[in-house]
């Protein structure tokens, strides 16, 4: 097919074909590499069953060691299988009610997520920032770039649940803070969606300098709101005003998509009957740091007695068990 005279003439739907030529490919050498672990395994047992050999011994459990990870990356494309999920995601957080200490509930999970991105070896850009007042952050938005960022990332949209003693508290009480953390996936080739010009209102201001390492201090960041919807995006972080508003487009043009695709669900729900209670205190996660240490997500009952190593990044725990709760039995 790529060898048709006219393959390249439509240049995106090419890239489309490339994707999933490399896709299939990837599979395929999936399922070549175990083949080749497990009759590596097979020969490895059978020289022990006719003299022991320590080297072969370890060399039998790398090639099982070896096996269970690529089964792993296996499941993992099976549960990642939905029409967006390789998608690149936006990710956004914003506090609760709570002032100051649900500001830094967001700059912990902010934290929390770039940690995981860096463990990950993904790429990430935080495109609008808002700092609080004392500490913390107001609203963060960022993009992921990564082999099924959207896919992973999305098991994270919800209200994400604080208890601990207060560092901002003189007499050291206890409180719960609450911060709602948004994901959808990012469309960086055109979707078909039309926006009227005259529905946009475009405002260009300087960009926070309180966000530090996080953002760029320039006069170049853009701001877009779509008047229909009331809907405002953001971009600081790049240093032309021309790269912040192509950014703020995308990002605009992705929660539009989602919005589309949530009506024609909720038709559906309709249609079915089903009604869905989504509140501010239904919580999906609750990371309890005093008076004992436990991080429970609600929606699998899975659990992390280790909360440093959650905050530090480890929530894969929480991402594999949530996309296995959704297959269909």
């Amino acid at each position: 097919m790529t060898y048709k005279e006219n393959f390249w003439d439509n240049y995106q739907e090419a890239q489309k074909v490339m994707q999933k030529i490399e896709k299939t490919r990837n599979v395929i050498e999936l399922f070549d590499d175990i083949n080749s672990k497990i009759e590596n395994a097979k020969v490895a047992l059978e020289i022990l069953m006719q003299e022991s050999d320590k080297s072969i011994v370890s060399e039998l459990d790398n090639n099982v060691k070896d096996i269970r990870k690529l089964l792993d990356d296996v499941e993992e494309k099976t549960l990642l299988s939905g029409p967006y999920d390789s998608n690149p995601a936006i990710l956004n957080i914003h506090p609760g009610a709570g002032g100051t200490e649900s500001h830094d509930w967001v700059d912990m999970l902010l934290r929390m997520y770039i940690r995981w991105i860096d463990n990950k070896k993904f790429k990430y850009r935080i495109t609008d920032y808002l700092p609080g007042e004392e500490a913390g952050i107001k609203n963060v938005t960022l993009t992921v770039h990564g082999l099924n960022a959207y896919g992973l990332l999305k098991s994270e949209k919800g209200i994400h649940r604080l208890v601990r003693i207060s560092p901002f508290d003189s007499s050291k009480r206890r409180h719960t803070s609450f911060a709602a953390v948004d994901v959808i996936p990012l469309f960086e080739e055109d979707v078909e969606l039309e926006i009227n010009k005259e529905d946009l209102r475009i405002d260009t201001y300087r960009s926070s300098g309180a966000g530090g390492q996080h953002v760029n201090v320039t006069d170049s960041a853009v701001r877009i709101t779509h008047i229909p919807t009331g809907i405002v995006v953001a971009c600081q972080d790049e240093r032309s005003q021309i790269m912040n508003r192509e950014t703020a487009m995308k990002i605009l043009k992705s929660r539009l998509y989602e919005m589309e695709l949530k009506k024609k669900m909720e038709k559906l729900d309709n249609i079915r009957g089903e009604k869905k209670d989504i509140g501010w205190g239904s919580q999906i996660r609750s990371y309890v740091l005093q008076p004992y240490q436990m991080i429970k997500d609600h929606r699998t009952d899975a659990e992390v007695g280790d909360v440093n190593s959650v905050l530090n990044g480890g929530i894969d725990v929480f991402i594999k068990a949530y996309l296995k709760s959704t297959v269909k039995k």
